[in-house]
């Protein structure tokens, strides 16, 4: 059985003035209701708390049987009879019906107005007249467009709502008939439309599909009638064989079935669709899809009436992007947006509420207490009438919708109840001979009558009942009037108020630990997130109220989950986040429960804390509660203290007091190095340096580097969005650089922290600004460059290095500190994976006068091979550097500059003269010595000066001549 729970949805309650007993009625919009006796229609203004006033009324051409209101359009659709013919009509305008003699217009769906009579239909009701070829049976009217579907004995129709425009100033309401939906093998008893969506129900069988606009998806729509043929009639359709069988003695019952999505087709149910509308309709139906049948078959032996077993109150209910309605009646259904559908329909003793969007599925099953005759369905309740008693049951469709809405729900950020909880009824309300139930807003319609004894206007023989070609597809007329019957107008109170009562209610569980206490404030929850979801119902401010409130609610569901031991109790996380409580708030509200004289902390806490704890949150906890929380761990998570203090919102932790917990943890189950680092860092917070060194001096270099990647907070942490290195850092920067680079080192390669985060924690450390690179920071550089990140861009790596280098060598300005590496160290330049065109734009500050500048310059010519250039810098600037660059650089394709570019320059400087005219002249005679080794002696004697002195260079001559021989 469902939960019931006695509290009080239901508030003010007045009695609809009406002058004759209701046969039908129905509500919509803001304030629009519509009472039908006989061939009168009166309509009534509900616009407050026992505020229902007349607002017109009007007579109909012919007896009521049916009427549904469109706010989408403002008109009113009827199915009326008139000597034994059923007719469909639509009365618009129907506000300017002031008196009920004032003169009304009749025209044809689809008659085009002369502009001439447009002051005519301005001022006084109109009447369309809607012709069928056969019965209708039921209508439905689309909430979000207005569009009419009307139901007959095999096909439905839709009516498309549109305007004619007579001028500028002013157009007037009319359809058009865009879709027949033929249906073979079920005859409608109530349908529901939104949006593309339909859902028919038989007696026992309920349809659902859905119309597709997209022709690339399926195919074209028949422009013809098509002739009545089913593919799947040999398995599922009753045949005329079966009818004929039947008889007074027995019945032929189907097996109940349930087929979702596609299957449903298999059915055996055909759907074809016929165009009937204009080629340039806005919106066209291509092709349909389906989407669920289900059919019951309950036991036979059960059957004492036939209402006993027959379907009722078919509804599709929808939810529409949050924050997407704009105020102004004609484009009210146009900013409309579509999150989330619904659908439900209900057995006597049991409703069924399925979601139908993306993928259908069943969603919550309703057992009633007793049986039903009618339900509505609304986003925060679903409302059943009883003979003697009205019910209110909770629902799961904002759960569901806000799945659809925010992916981030179910995570660690968000979280909503499942849509799986089980649901429950808050009260059952005594109400005497109820009969018929309608809703709109927050208004409950109620038909009440005082003879109990009242027959059911739709009662069949049971064996015609299970069969799809029954007579109930026929529209009985209303029955005849009776005495002591009354129209109730019951408002269910405003969200806020329920919640806070069901909030009260749930303090009686709360000492209980029971699941009672988390069931109650989930439906609390949802009951405020369904109202804040139904945005366009809200009066100025109650939004703010409703904010309020789903935050309070939040943080009424985290102290359960916090408190109660339960699988779920991770969801404290979520629900504390949207709470929007601060951690010491949450430890303030937080139940220290003592169990056997000691303190016992629930998972959902501990959870909740650990993890707030590992955020860089910027709420620094007091002394007081920062030891409760090191407490806290000490008895649940010990293994989770040395992570604990390294927080940020711990900073004001007593030292002694972690040092006396610190102490307490066996070495042998823990990381030695963790807590020996986090002891380390304790005991620079209280000045005691010697006790730090001797914390420190327990493991070698590379252990320690070890526990801070285990625990980066011990060097780098984040207050506000910006890095902020500890005092732990600051002591090494000054005592062992070499362990801190090495540790910021560790934490990149194992993705505990990036290369820009890197940079600005050196920066920092450092005091430097932005424009200025500290020598730690090279050091990291370099020692990045050694180990060969994966994620470090070489180019990039390089290109900070060597600018670096070049703007001290330029500047001739000492590193800041002493580097662990030479600070001038240029080998790099010579690697082949670095682009050197990358670096030129930045030598021309550097002079080659120093060896450096002139080392820097020539190497990077030699890399973009400009050897010649190379050469004559050498020989102007270092002469005594040429020959070791030559047999260096100039090998292979480049070795015939020995005696193409290098002898002649020589020869030339030596001729020229000068205080380096030695060092030319040693250069020329190494020269030579290369050059006759290389050369044969014809191109030899070519290359040499021809103003020579032979005596100088007759010895290479000699040996260039001897060296074949000597080979």
């Amino acid at each position: 059985m469902v939960k019931l729970y006695n509290l009080h949805p239901f508030g003010s309650q007045q009695v609809v003035p009406c002058k004759l007993e209701p046969e039908r009625f129905c509500g919509g919009g803001q304030d629009a209701l519509f009472v039908a006796a006989g061939c009168k229609v009166e309509a009534f203004a509900v616009t407050g708390q026992e505020l229902c006033q007349p607002r017109c009324a009007f007579s109909t051409l012919g007896r009521v049987l049916c009427l549904a209101y469109s706010e989408a359009g403002d008109y009113l659709a009827v199915i009326e009879e008139k000597n034994k013919a059923t007719f469909l009509r639509a009365y618009v305008n129907w506000r300017s019906k002031r008196t009920e003699n004032c003169r009304v217009c009749i025209r044809m769906v689809g008659h085009n107005v002369e502009a001439p009579f447009s002051d005519t239909y301005k001022d006084q009701m109109s009447i369309i007249e809607m012709p069928l070829s056969e019965a209708p049976l039921c209508i439905s009217c689309c909430p979000v467009k207005g569009d009419l579907l009307v139901g007959c004995s095999n096909k439905l129709v839709l009516f498309s709502l549109k305007y004619q425009i007579i001028n500028e100033e002013f157009s007037i309401l009319d359809f058009e008939r865009s879709l027949i939906i033929h249906i073979d093998n079920i005859i409608p008893v109530e349908i529901s439309f939104c949006i593309g969506y339909v859902a028919l129900m038989s007696d026992l069988e309920v349809l659902i599909l859905k119309l597709e606009s997209d022709p690339k998806n399926g195919e074209s729509v028949n422009h013809q009638p098509p002739k009545t043929n089913n593919p799947m009639k040999q398995t599922e359709d009753v045949s005329s064989e079966t009818l004929q069988l039947e008889s007074d003695d027995f019945v032929i019952c189907q097996k109940p079935m349930e087929l979702l999505g596609e299957k449903s087709s298999q059915s055996g149910i055909s759907v074809t669709l016929e165009s009937t509308g204009l080629a340039d309709e806005k919106t066209k139906y291509y092709h349909v899809q389906h989407l669920l049948y289900k059919r019951f078959a309950p036991d036979i032996s059960s059957y004492v009436f036939s209402d006993d077993i027959k379907l009722h109150s078919l509804q599709l209910l929808p939810i529409y992007q949050t924050g997407s309605l704009t105020s102004g009646r004609k484009n009210l259904s146009q900013k409309k947006e579509l999150l989330s559908l619904f659908c439900f329909f209900s057995l006597p003793h049991v409703g069924y509420l399925y979601m139908v969007v993306k993928s259908v599925e069943l969603m919550s099953v309703y057992q009633y207490p007793e049986k039903s005759q009618q339900a509505v369905l609304t986003p925060q309740f679903l409302h059943v009438i009883a003979s003697n008693n009205l019910q209110c049951f909770t629902v799961r469709c904002s759960a569901a919708a806000a799945r659809e809405e925010d992916p981030y729900v179910d995570t660690t950020l968000k979280a909503c109840p499942p849509v799986s909880m089980d649901v429950c009824a808050l009260r059952i309300q005594l109400f005497i001979g109820l009969k018929a139930v309608c809703h709109f807003k927050n208004h409950l319609i109620l038909l009440t009558k005082a003879d109990p004894e009242a027959i059911p206007e739709r009662r069949d023989s049971p064996k015609r009942l299970l069969s799809r070609k029954g007579t109930s597809g026929k529209l009985k007329a209303p029955p005849v009037a009776e005495a002591g019957w009354n129209l109730y107008i019951v408002d269910t109170i405003s969200p806020v108020q329920l919640y806070k009562e069901m909030v009260d209610y749930s303090n009686t569980y709360k000492t209980a630990k029971t699941q009672s206490c988390i069931h109650l404030l989930s439906e609390a929850h949802l009951l405020v997130r369904a109202a804040l979801m139904d945005a366009h119902q809200l009066e100025p401010g109650e939004k703010a109220e409703l904010l309020e409130a789903f935050k309070e609610s939040c943080g009424h569901l985290g102290d359960c989950y916090s408190r109660l031991d339960t699988q779920h109790s991770h969801l404290a996380l979520p629900y504390y986040k949207m709470s929007g409580l601060s951690m010491a708030e949450v430890l303030t509200r937080a139940d220290w429960v003592l169990e056997a004289g000691s303190q016992k902390y629930e998972r959902g806490l501990i959870f909740y804390i650990n993890h707030s704890l590992y955020e860089n949150l910027d709420e620094e906890l007091s002394e007081e509660l920062a030891a409760k929380v090191v407490h806290m761990f000490h008895v649940a998570e010990p293994k989770q203290l040395p992570h604990i203090l390294c927080s940020p919102s711990m900073k004001n932790i007593n030292p002694l007091t972690a040092m006396s917990y610190l102490s307490k943890l066996d070495p042998s189950g823990f990381s030695s190095i963790l807590v020996t680092l986090t002891k380390a860092a304790m005991a620079l917070k209280m000045g005691d340096l010697d006790m730090h060194r001797n914390e420190m001096k327990k493991h070698p270099e590379m252990k320690l580097v070890c526990g801070f990647i285990l625990e980066p907070r011990l060097l780098i942490q984040q207050r506000k969005g910006h890095i902020v290195p500890t005092e732990l850092a600051a002591h090494l920067k000054d005592t062992q650089p070499g362990l801190l680079v090495a540790s910021v080192l560790g934490l990149q390669k194992n993705n505990k922290i990036g290369i820009e985060e890197a940079d600005s924690f050196f920066k920092v450390l450092c005091g430097k600004d932005e424009d200025t690179i500290p020598q730690l920071l090279v050091d990291l550089w370099e020692a990045q460059l050694i180990a060969g990140l994966p994620d470090v861009v070489l180019q990039e790596l390089f290109f900070k290095l060597t600018s670096q280098y070049i703007w001290r060598l330029s500047k001739r300005q000492p590193p800041d500190t002493i580097p662990l590496r030479t600070s001038e160290d240029l080998s790099l330049l010579c690697g082949p994976s670095f682009d050197i065109a990358s670096i030129i734009p930045f030598l021309e500050p550097l002079s080659e006068d120093s060896i450096a500048g002139l080392s820097v310059h020539v190497l990077c010519q030699t890399r973009l091979k400009e050897y010649e250039q190379c050469i004559d810098t050498l020989l102007e600037r270092c002469p005594e550097a040429i020959i070791p660059y030559a047999n260096h650089e100039l090998k292979e394709e480049n070795r015939t500059l020995w005696w193409k570019k290098l002898l002649p320059e020589l020869c030339h400087r030596i001729k020229c003269g000068g205080e380096k005219g030695q060092l030319y002249l040693s250069s020329l005679k190494e020269t030579l010595s290369v050059v006759a080794v290389d050369l044969e002696l014809r191109d030899f004697l070519n290359v040499l000066p021809e103003d020579g002195t032979a005596a100088f260079f007759l010895p290479y001559l000699l040996y260039c001549s001897r060296k074949k021989s000597l080979t």
